[in-house]
């Protein structure tokens, strides 16, 4: 690999782990502006998308520009590879967020709906997923990407038992059912972001050793490789 390249790498590298950041603070403060019924917080969710949508488009062209140029091979292609579909992912958590944040804004006119208990277990989990397989990346680290990979089922099952949660609720009190409709939405949304923090590991464990495990959970080894694949060397 020639200095050149190496160092446009890096500082490649620092403009993902700076998206990261972004993105993993616009779903806390979503949550929170659900939960605290906070429209100024869900209002700064909105705001961040603009500098989220600028860095994705300017982390895609650096990696397409780095292709041509200088046609780098075997790790260093794949690696480039999975920074595209990285980078996507991340956007695409930055929208979800957003529209988290959209649904917090309409459940500030009713102050008087409570968010079931669940979704607060259902939010520690969804945010521990996003950590963990951001630090799964960063630390090519194949065997947590698993754990991230295996932590979607929990987040699959509470999200059903919220919607089960507030069909009771409406069926009860039909002047809440807006606001059951909002934070049955956001609970949707929460779903989708654990289901882009798999995609997320997915891409780390082809990262690692250029396995593609998708539509293939059922056969992954506790470091990433599904039994009798045939993987990518580096």
């Amino acid at each position: 690999m020639s200095k050149h390249l190496q160092r446009e790498l890096e500082s490649l590298r620092g403009q993902l782990v700076g998206q990261f950041t972004v993105v993993e603070q616009m779903i806390q403060m979503s949550i929170r502006a659900l939960v605290e019924r906070n429209v100024d917080f869900a209002e700064r969710v909105v705001d961040n998308d603009k500098i989220v949508d600028v860095t994705d488009i300017k982390i895609e062209e650096e990696c397409l520009k780095l292709l041509a140029l200088h046609q780098p091979v075997a790790g260093d292609m794949r690696w480039l590879i999975t920074v595209v579909k990285v980078n996507g992912e991340l956007e695409r958590m930055a929208d979800t967020a957003c529209n988290i944040a959209e649904r917090a804004k309409a459940m500030a006119s009713f102050p008087e709906f409570a968010v079931p208990e669940t979704m607060n277990e259902m939010v520690d989990a969804t945010v521990k997923m996003v950590r963990r397989s951001l630090d799964a990346f960063v630390t090519s680290d194949a065997k947590m990407a698993v754990e991230v990979i295996r932590m979607d089922d929990s987040i699959d099952a509470l999200n059903r038992k919220i919607i089960e949660q507030l069909q009771e609720l409406m069926k009860e009190k039909h002047d809440l059912i807006e606001p059951a409709m909002h934070c049955f939405s956001a609970s949707r949304h929460l779903e989708r972001i654990g289901d882009l923090a798999e995609n997320l590991a997915e891409e780390t464990i082809y990262l690692v050793d250029g396995s593609i495990v998708r539509h293939q959970h059922g056969l992954i080894g506790d470091h990433g490789r599904p039994a009798g694949s045939n993987h990518i060397g580096t």
